[in-house]
């Protein structure tokens, strides 16, 4: 498996959860993972918005690798929850570089190395598809990605492209999430939802979930490729 992001959050309990199944795991992100030195895991330093540099880390991390048999795109950023005439171009511009394009030039990287990849799954969010106020730059790229991937599936038939929202989960985005004042929870009721949500099995730890993760990406092979799916209303085929 190579995943994005390993370093903390979802990213770091799916590259953890996966070692545990015995799985290798490549990982390339901007800061060391904790399981670096773990047998079976391999790492890449990589500022991922770096796109003249992703090729040459991505063949470094691979090696003599050709095949993979899941990518998994989870790196990304929140950027600000604000109105959308209140966010500039240049915010929204930097949270897409991040959530979308870079995923792009990954892709293009691997592909380009030569690698056959049996699966790509994105991470995705519910906040692609619901157009909740305030969630503006995010949303954006969120929703961009589910496209960008659906575009993949069309173009690479031989891979099985997905993407999927995994829920709430406690990581230090609700760290920010959840530490509004009173008058931005009123202005934005999505957040208010969310606070609710946090020490509750609503909002799993990034641990507590990823073996559910790993179970739904094999599970979503048998969807279309291309598909959107979110975690909470999935049911296997």
């Amino acid at each position: 498996m190579l995943i994005t992001g390993a370093s903390s959050g979802i990213g770091l309990g799916l590259a953890r959860a996966a070692l545990t199944r015995g799985t290798q795991v490549l990982a390339l992100q901007r800061r060391s993972s904790p399981l670096l030195g773990e047998s079976r895991f391999s790492e890449r330093l990589h500022d991922l918005t770096d796109e003249t540099g992703t090729a040459a880390a991505v063949q470094r991390l691979l090696g003599d690798r050709r095949r993979v048999d899941l990518v998994v795109l989870n790196a990304g950023v929140l950027g600000t929850i604000a109105d959308l005439n209140e966010t500039s171009l240049d915010d929204i511009r930097r949270v897409m570089e991040i959530n979308t394009w870079a995923n792009k030039t990954l892709l293009d990287a691997l592909f380009g190395a030569g690698c056959t990849i049996d699966q790509v799954v994105g991470i995705s969010s519910g906040a692609a598809v619901s157009g909740n106020r305030g969630w503006n730059a995010y949303a954006l790229s969120k929703a961009a990605f589910v496209m960008l991937l659906k575009l993949y599936a069309a173009e690479r038939p031989q891979t099985h492209f997905c993407s999927v929202a995994p829920g709430l989960v406690d990581t230090a985005m609700q760290d920010v999430l959840c530490s509004r004042d009173a008058a931005t929870m009123e202005r934005f009721p999505s957040l208010q939802r969310i606070a609710s949500r946090r020490g509750t099995p609503d909002m799993p730890s990034p641990d507590g979930v990823a073996e559910r993760l790993l179970d739904c990406f094999e599970a979503v092979r048998t969807e279309p490729s291309g598909a959107f799916v979110d975690i909470r209303n999935f049911t296997p085929r």
